[in-house]
């Protein structure tokens, strides 16, 4: 029998009112030694805590009995004053009472055992916990209402119908089959293939969403990149200083651009140095800026000289227009013609021109994380599994039914790997690492 677990289940610190969530076979029997009211289940019951003729507090009590709760298991809600001093003697009393202290997840682990999340919706949660922008809002409170688990329960569904049909050919391997059957099988093949195909492509979309768009800031030393980052966060972040050179390290910072979470880099000025330590913080901007899903180049305009890196899809702002002789201004809007959106004249103290650079910013970043034909795999794991389906599909496709046994092999393999996107089986060490993720509580 498994143990009964406890932990606070709101947010920890001073607060009005804290829930002590309880879940296992013994959770109302808890809940019991310290009421003598009679409890209803999914009835909130108003109650006196007593333990050994002490009173702890006043709080709500609602139990949830079994199947019908979050965990699948009985479940008891203390909803308490949020002091301190309350629930560190309620966490006293109930390690007193033989419970356990709950494992970071481990509440959600227990859903998941018990059927009443898979996988990919039990991985929402902790997203849903940990959003900070409308837009990772959403895609968790989609995936935790099985959005990924209806799209990857179709094509399982798909493939356990292919393995039906290759039953066919190995059952009845001296029959005339007709042809089109075999057609049809290396069609569908091809239909699933091309699906995951598209699925492994989308993924970046999750994860950019779920993790931050990435906005690289770069350029040659004292061009603007740390006033420029600093406007965009509306905070003294960086040191600005006019010696070349200030910035030797990243800096990051995340920030909000219309509903998505941004996480926003600046970096050491672009140049060639013998000085160890700027040649390590150039080296590592270099870097960040192979990682980018968007990459600005900060240009002095009164000393305008054009990135070497430059590629599609990059932004150039020409900074301290302000300052620029009118043949330096009339280069840069000659730039702008040419190059339409992607090159700005602003003067970043003077705070000109930034209107129309953080909407292009906003445009771009809802042009790449918005349009979408099917959630969106947000894990690296999710990546993995449906990569290991689609290559299995190649293989399969590639086998032209030769034999039937080798390719119903190939098809049963890319259902085993939507099983373990599910949680279903042999995935006991990938489950420890997804749950030592969630906040106690969960």
């Amino acid at each position: 029998m498994k143990h009964t677990i406890f932990a606070l289940a709101s947010a920890q610190g001073r607060a009005g009112v804290s829930i002590i969530r309880l879940s296992g076979p013994q959770a109302l029997w808890a809940a019991q030694q310290l009421t003598d009211k009679n409890l209803t289940p999914r009835v909130a019951t108003y109650a006196p805590l007593t333990y050994q003729n002490e009173l702890i507090d006043e709080a709500v009590i609602i139990w949830f009995k079994a199947p019908h709760s979050f965990t699948g298991e009985d479940c008891v809600e203390l909803h308490v004053h949020g002091s301190k001093a309350i629930l560190d003697r309620l966490y006293i009393i109930l390690l007193e009472l033989g419970l356990k202290l709950a494992m970071p997840g481990e509440f959600s682990r227990r859903a998941l055992e018990h059927g009443k999340l898979d996988l990919t919706q039990a991985e929402a949660i902790a997203d849903l916990v940990d959003a900070e922008s409308e837009a990772q809002r959403r895609q968790a409170l989609t995936q935790l209402g099985g959005g990924l688990k209806a799209q990857y329960t179709s094509w399982r569904s798909d493939l356990i119908d292919l393995l039906a049909r290759l039953e066919v050919y190995i059952d009845f391997p001296d029959e005339d089959l007709p042809t089109e059957l075999a057609d049809s099988i290396l069609d569908r093949i091809r239909s699933l293939e091309h699906a995951l195909d598209v699925a492994i492509a989308d993924s970046h979309r999750g994860c950019q969403i779920r993790e931050g768009y990435r906005i690289v800031i770069l350029g040659e030393p004292n061009a603007g990149k740390s006033s420029l980052f600093n406007a965009l966060l509306k905070a003294e972040a960086a040191i600005v200083t006019p010696i070349a050179g200030t910035t030797r390290d990243i800096i990051e910072a995340q920030l909000r651009i219309g509903p998505y979470s941004v996480l926003l880099y600046d970096t050491a000025g672009l140049r060639e140095t013998d000085e160890a330590i700027e040649a390590e913080g150039i080296r590592r901007a270099r870097a960040k800026a192979e990682e980018a899903d968007l990459r600005i180049w900060v240009i002095d305009s009164t000393g305008p000289a054009l990135p070497e890196d430059f590629r599609d899809g990059d932004l150039m702002v020409f900074n301290k227009i302000d300052e620029a002789q009118d043949s330096e201004r009339q280069a840069v809007a000659a730039l702008r013609v040419s190059r339409e959106t992607s090159v700005f004249a602003v003067s970043v103290s003077m705070a000109t021109g930034m209107t129309d650079l953080v909407a292009t910013i906003e445009h771009i970043i809802s042009e790449q994380l918005s349009a979408q034909t099917f959630p969106a795999a947000t894990r690296q794991r999710h990546i993995e599994r449906l990569t290991e389906a689609r290559d299995q599909l190649a293989i399969a496709r590639r086998s032209d039914l030769a034999v039937p046994e080798l390719t119903a092999e190939n098809v049963r393999s890319a259902v085993n790997s939507f099983d373990q996107l599910f949680g279903r089986y042999d995935v006991e060490g990938v489950l420890d690492v997804i749950f030592s993720s969630f906040c106690i509580g969960k």
